[in-house]
């Protein structure tokens, strides 16, 4: 995705490129839930959708002691290695959808 090429929500679309990588709330055309907002990082922006990164995945197990570095063990009371994986998640969001964003004012 990228910042380019303009549709009618033009000056939306232009305004949002300018917090990419930034955390930002989007607030959407919709009822239930999904009318509360979406906080996370804009990841990308196109004519049609936006990305938000909204809950990043979990970082390598051991990246450099290995599974069984003292400083670095992970163990249950079996001594086995408990494993925590997050995969993440990603919302795309219609440009015609969204409401309002909020971003920080620095």
């Amino acid at each position: 995705m990228a910042c380019g090429g303009f549709n009618s929500n033009q000056s939306l679309v232009h305004s949002l490129c300018r917090f990419v990588g930034e955390t930002v709330t989007v607030f959407t055309k919709s009822g239930g839930v999904s009318g509360c907002g979406f906080t996370g990082v804009l990841f990308g922006i196109n004519n049609d959708f936006i990305q938000l990164v909204t809950d990043r995945g979990t970082s390598p197990a051991h990246p450099i002691g290995g599974p069984n570095s003292s400083c670095c063990r992970d163990l249950d009371f079996d001594n086995r290695r408990r494993e925590h994986f997050n995969l993440g998640s990603v919302c795309d969001i219609p440009i015609d959808k969204i409401a309002a964003f909020c971003h920080n004012a620095v």
